[in-house]
């Protein structure tokens, strides 16, 4: 691919010559004629390099410098300020911006060349791997799921989890060409380690769903290898919370004295993205996402496949009362509107946390009983129903028992739902009707 640079400036007579000798260097080269339209080209474009005006109307070049540093996935750019001043107060003022350097006006076409090929020896990136490249494999003619973490709260180490594993939310999901990872939670970190031994040298193109920012769903991904291997694309997708955006909550739990790495010292080149609308993309797999009843601002997704649907549905309280924890939103409407988003779902993996003695004292918090969670799959029509989001309290006996009563319930229901407990290793296989799991 060729390499990307972005000239922000006014005067037509510095940016024209120098944009075309540029593409006539194997460069792509972008244009804006003030600093409003070069920052949204910026975050559209993700460009290596930025040249940017100092003086110039609708954000002049240190506000420029400030907005792109401000976005984490910016921070592999490089931006030169230029102007026809050499105030040593506007260098420094350049530099604190963010300005990596200063060059002064007129700009000498043969100087520019030059400073980029010492900056970009190769206008070719060699970091951003090929098209063929970027896509992971999956089972011929299937559809894969495979639980990484599938623990609530707190990840649960030791002898008595062994079974259904004690690392938190993160699903993996191989579909038509696409790698998708739901949460980031602990159970990201052997998934990266299982990614780096699968691939090797090959570069890795991925999407990560986030459906919320609490921390048993955030908090692996400082230890994900994949992100700290340059040639590597991942594009984390989540809505903004309510106190800060998606990419200031995932870089804080990063900063120090918290973590030794910054989320923008990752070599990975990753791109994180607010999401604005309840239907998306990831390549050609079709994403429906819904707002679950949960403290804050979080989200199910379900992924439409040619082989089938995977609803997720990580934190989600069905509530049969009323309380002020339950955020004023009437039982019914929340039942209602979740029967329809999971209706003949293949796989619906859902926060069962409770079981229904447990539930009465925590009505209002947010997590799911087994008893709604059935109701709901059945209502549903669900085919297979995965009980998710285990208690960090409740040991591989305490969630066995749990599976069997939720299977009397469905049996009781009269529905022939396939329920199965959530367990780290395990894989379901979508071949179309027919569904195989296995470890």
């Amino acid at each position: 691919m060729k390499r990307t640079i972005l000239l922000i400036d006014d005067d037509e007579l510095c940016r024209v010559p120098a944009a075309e000798m540029l593409r006539c260097s194997e460069w792509n080269v972008l244009e804006a004629e003030n600093g409003e339209h070069g920052i949204e080209l910026a975050l559209r474009y993700r460009p290596d390099i930025i040249l940017c005006d100092l003086l110039m109307p609708r954000g002049n070049g240190f506000q420029v410098c400030r907005t792109v540093r401000e976005h984490i996935e910016l921070r592999h750019t490089k931006i030169m300020v230029v102007s026809a001043r050499d105030y040593p107060a506007d260098r420094e003022s350049a530099k604190e911006a963010g300005a990596d350097g200063y060059i002064v006006k007129p700009l000498d076409l043969d100087e520019l060349k030059g400073m980029l090929v010492r900056m970009f020896p190769n206008p070719i990136d060699a970091t951003k791997p090929p098209e063929a490249e970027k896509r992971a494999e999956i089972p011929e003619g299937g559809t894969r799921l495979r639980f990484w973490g599938v623990r609530g709260s707190i990840p649960t180490p030791g002898p008595t989890t062994v079974h259904y594993g004690g690392n938190t939310s993160c699903v993996e999901v191989r579909a038509d060409g696409e790698l998708i990872v739901l949460d980031a939670g602990t159970g990201i970190r052997p998934l990266g380690q299982s990614l780096a031994r699968e691939f090797g040298e090959q570069a890795i193109s991925l999407t990560v769903l986030i459906s919320h920012t609490h921390w048993d769903h955030i908090q692996g991904f400082p230890f994900f290898l994949p992100a700290y291997n340059a040639r590597n694309r991942l594009r984390i997708l989540g809505y903004e919370g309510a106190r800060a955006g998606l990419a200031a909550t995932l870089a804080g739990q990063m900063e120090s004295p918290y973590f030794p790495i910054a989320l923008k010292q990752m070599p990975g080149n990753i791109v994180i993205e607010e999401l604005r609308e309840m239907h998306f993309k990831v390549g050609s797999v079709r994403v429906e996402a819904c707002f679950s009843n949960h403290p804050g601002v979080c989200v199910g997704y379900r992924i439409f496949t040619s082989e089938g649907s995977i609803t997720y549905l990580p934190d989600n309280e069905l509530s049969t009362e009323i309380t002020p924890g339950c955020n004023g939103v009437e039982p019914c409407s929340i039942e209602a509107k979740l029967t329809e988003f999971i209706k003949d779902t293949d796989v619906l993996v859902i926060d069962s946390q409770y079981d229904r003695e447990e539930y009465r004292s925590h009505v209002g918090w947010g997590h799911g009983c087994v008893d709604d969670v059935v109701r709901l799959a059945v209502a549903g029509r669900v085919k297979r129903l995965y009980l998710f989001h285990h208690d960090p309290a409740h040991d591989d006996t305490f969630v066995t028992k749990m599976l069997a009563y939720a299977r009397q319930l469905a049996r009781d229901a009269g529905s022939d739902v396939e329920v199965e407990a959530a367990r780290e290793g395990e894989t379901v296989v979508l071949h179309g009707a027919a569904k195989v799991s296995g470890t």
